[in-house]
């Protein structure tokens, strides 16, 4: 069973101790249901992310580990683009949860980004920043993220950052964020490049199907 508890972070950026609300995961509870699937179907994504009130530091808990390092120029960026924005937000510590998950992880995204975290970690954020909008009913800004996700992915497999059992896997995720945002030309060639990155045909072959069914979206394909 998957269950919130207050934990205690220090920020590194201004060493502010922050309490924050996190994810916790009881003895009973299998792996299965820790995982980021099972934590998005129970609403509790925006927990997973952690945002210092004074300065708009954001990231996971291991953004806040006491051996985290940050250049100068980090720390400067969010002094300059988070502590007016972000900050503020979740200055009411009486409230679990204030600041919204998508502005959460927006945050957390740029970090990462400032960080020189490798294209996928900063796509895995825009991506749970656009999944935490669609939860809160806000459409424009879902379509907003899922762009910044579909982009830091792109560059992820060009990038070769993809391990060859998981680049068909990417490509057919591609296709159904493009596919999402209405974009369907793009959609259709990410499910087209399915079938070049498929390793093992008969594993993936669900694969292979799917993205065969999809390309028929763009007229003509």
């Amino acid at each position: 069973m998957l269950s919130l508890q207050w934990i205690q972070l220090r920020c590194p950026v201004c060493d502010t101790t922050l309490e924050s609300m996190t994810v916790v995961r009881d003895d009973s509870a299998s792996e299965a249901e820790s995982t980021a699937r099972s934590v998005m179907a129970a609403g509790l994504l925006p927990y997973l992310v952690h945002v210092c009130p004074r300065c708009g530091y954001a990231g996971s808990i291991d953004a806040f580990a006491e051996e985290v390092f940050l250049t100068a120029e980090v720390r400067d960026r969010v002094w300059s683009e988070l502590a007016p924005t972000l900050a503020p937000s979740v200055r009411m510590p009486w409230l679990m949860l204030t600041a919204p998950g998508s502005e959460k992880y927006e945050g957390a995204a740029k970090v990462a980004d400032w960080r020189n975290a490798d294209a996928l970690t900063v796509g895995d954020l825009w991506f749970c920043a656009a999944r935490c909008a669609l939860d809160e009913g806000d459409h424009e800004a879902e379509r907003y993220y899922a762009r910044f996700a579909a982009r830091w992915f792109t560059l992820a497999f060009e990038r070769d950052d993809v391990d060859p059992e998981s680049r068909a896997g990417l490509a057919f995720g591609l296709g159904e964020l493009w596919l999402h945002i209405g974009h369907l030309r793009r959609a259709a060639g990410w499910f087209r490049q399915v079938a070049h990155e498929v390793v093992d045909p008969e594993a993936q072959r669900f694969l292979i199907e799917a993205a065969a069914l999809r390309v028929a979206i763009e007229p003509g394909a």
